[in-house]
């Protein structure tokens, strides 16, 4: 009777251990993964960024990018007016991707 009593209990530990895998591998397929892609997509933006390129700020100031550094870039938000705003807080335009998915759609 005692082994029968160790069996059920080694396979209720198996399956607990499958559970927290499986939510583990849940978790990392839902949510971590699609960050790092988005992560990615944001990195390889602003490397691609020329002047001349429409950027939204991560405060919302939309602009034109007039000069860029090593760690900032000069974004003009008006006519004569100039920020400097830090290679991070930097964000491609809304109207920008969605005519580059447009035209994605048009090669396909």
């Amino acid at each position: 009777m005692n082994t029968i009593l160790l069996q059920q209990q080694s396979a209720g530990g198996l399956e607990s251990i499958f559970m927290i895998v499986a939510l583990i591998a849940i978790f990392y397929f839902f949510m971590i993964r699609p960050q790092q892609k988005r992560q990615k997509e944001i990195r390889k933006f602003r490397e691609s960024i020329t002047k001349g390129t429409n950027v939204v700020t991560a405060g919302g100031i939309h602009g034109k990018v007039t000069d860029i550094t090593d760690n900032y870039f000069l974004v003009e938000i008006a006519s004569g007016v100039r920020v400097r705003v830090e290679k991070t807080m930097v964000y491609g335009a809304a109207a920008d991707a969605q005519q580059d998915a447009a035209n994605q759609n048009q090669q396909n």
